[in-house]
């Protein structure tokens, strides 16, 4: 093929290939895929697939290709896994630089030979850092730490024609010039792509308590996070866990200096006694419980929803998705980030139209509040809008994509709005 032979003066012939079944975005197959090292390499490809007028779809680890509207066609996909050098870490002033096909498991691990991580948890295994930027992923530590939107000081981008942005520094207290680090972060590379990224870090906590109790009603679980929410207690996180055949655990995890975070885990299990008994986990027995309250990865096929709400509701907000789960007859299982106002909700067993019309319900019932569809097999997405209303913001946010990619070139129409 001429245009891979125009690829490979840039890559190398190793890193072209044409697309592959395994390759497929929502079942559109790429014609080539690319494997660049370098931001000089991405520019390059991406100047010739603006000339060419390609579609692209950048790819890093490649957890998240499920979010999004599905494509009609992929002319190329963008590879970044060979971007995956530390280039920086200044520990003394807890900031870390690094390329966007840096896996999250391997910058942590590294990160803690210095006693530091990033403060994300998005629960994806493989996850890079340049797709956790993207989709703005983020985890139940998100209550304590922020998201990667907060985190986040500085980047580096590839516009669509190869020009190179940057924005930010190295860095916490950096104001001067625009925020492109916070417009790019949860565009799903429509703006953009993702190339180098400059995070602020956090120390790595030294011990760690989980406060665990079961709850019998919802009415028990508003009574236990209005008293969680309202006290001084700093917990790092605060997870419920239900499903449609079982009942309601939660989980409240304490991060930090042991006098501390013994001090605050006894407080919190005295604050929920009322309610139930509440078990005490330590170390690796906390860590363990901990991962059976934040869902893994979603099954190939699966429907999983973001729904958001407000903190204070997570009790109604999960009674409105019960009701309709349990109205249209499908399973469900729910784990909620208690005071962040999400619920990673899974819908079991659906056909796809009535998992579709689950979706179209819960839209109208949880107000205020909006369902994003994360992942679901493509006979869903067809049927629906991933992303829900758009609200007063897409025009704006139509121009926007129309100043930086003119072309409309970067993952078309996968974003909210049609974007």
């Amino acid at each position: 093929m001429r245009d891979a032979a125009e690829l490979s003066s840039i890559v190398g012939e190793e890193h072209v290939r044409e697309g592959e079944a395994v390759d497929a975005v929502d079942g559109a197959i790429p014609r080539i895929v690319v494997r660049p090292a370098t931001v000089e390499e991405v520019s390059e490809i991406l100047a010739v697939a603006n000339a060419a007028r390609w579609r692209v779809v950048p790819r890093g680890g490649g957890t998240k290709l499920g979010l999004g509207n599905p494509l009609d066609r992929v002319d190329l996909l963008l590879a970044l896994d060979r971007l995956d050098r530390v280039l920086e870490h200044a520990a003394g002033d807890l900031v870390v630089a690094v390329e966007a096909g840096v896996r999250l498991e391997s910058l942590q691990a590294g990160l803690a030979l210095s006693g530091q991580m990033l403060a994300l948890d998005p629960g994806y295994p493989g996850a890079t850092v340049g797709g956790t930027i993207s989709a703005n992923a983020s985890g139940p530590r998100r209550f304590r730490y922020g998201t990667a939107r907060d985190l986040l000081i500085g980047v580096t981008l590839v516009l669509a024609d190869g020009t190179i942005a940057k924005s930010g520094g190295k860095v916490v207290k950096n104001v001067a010039g625009y925020d492109l680090a916070k417009l790019v972060t949860g565009a799903l590379g429509t703006l953009g792509v993702i190339v180098r990224a400059v995070f602020r870090l956090h120390p790595r906590p030294r011990t760690q308590r989980l406060v665990e109790v079961d709850l019998s009603s919802l009415e028990q679980v508003s009574l236990a996070a209005d008293r969680l929410l309202r006290s001084t207690l700093e917990p790092s996180a605060i997870q419920l866990l239900g499903t449609h055949s079982g009942g309601l655990r939660l989980g409240v995890l304490f991060e930090g200096m042991e006098p501390s975070v013994v001090a605050q885990a006894a407080a919190a299990a005295d604050l929920l006694g009322p309610d139930a008994t509440a078990q005490l986990h330590v170390e690796e027995e906390a860590t363990r419980r901990w991962r059976e309250l934040v869902f893994d990865p979603p099954d190939a096929g699966a429907v999983q929803l973001k729904v958001s709400h407000l903190p204070a509701r997570t009790a109604e907000t999960l009674h409105q998705v019960r009701s309709v789960a349990d109205r249209v007859g499908v399973g469900w299982r729910v784990s909620a980030m208690v005071g962040s106002g999400l619920l990673d909700v899974r819908l079991e067993g659906a056909e796809p139209a009535i998992a579709a019309g689950a979706i179209r319900e819960l839209r109208t019932t949880v107000r205020p509040g909006h369902v994003i569809v994360l992942a679901a097999p493509l006979e869903v997405k067809r049927e629906i809008d991933v992303w829900g209303p758009t609200g007063d913001s897409i025009d704006l946010m139509r121009r926007v994509k129309d100043r930086f990619d003119p072309h409309h070139l970067l993952n078309p129409g996968r974003f909210v709005g049609g974007i």
